[in-house]
């Protein structure tokens, strides 16, 4: 489980990369590749736990991006 939270953070950081999304344009994106909802939130907080990004609520919407 450790190993795909962790390659799913990774898939969300170069996503990243390109500039800022929302949590359901990254879902919507790495669904493709079969990722779950879960995963994708549990990577992002991976992510937010080694403070690599800013998660932002805008509205009804959540917004990521990298620090």
């Amino acid at each position: 489980m450790w190993g795909k939270i962790g390659e799913t953070a990774g898939k969300i950081y170069h996503l990243l990369e390109e500039g800022e999304k929302s949590l359901s344009q990254i879902e919507d994106s790495l669904r493709k590749e079969g990722c779950n909802s879960n995963i994708v939130k549990m990577a992002i907080g991976w992510l937010a736990r080694e403070d690599k990004i800013f998660v932002l609520k805008d509205g009804r919407k959540w917004v990521i991006k990298l620090k």
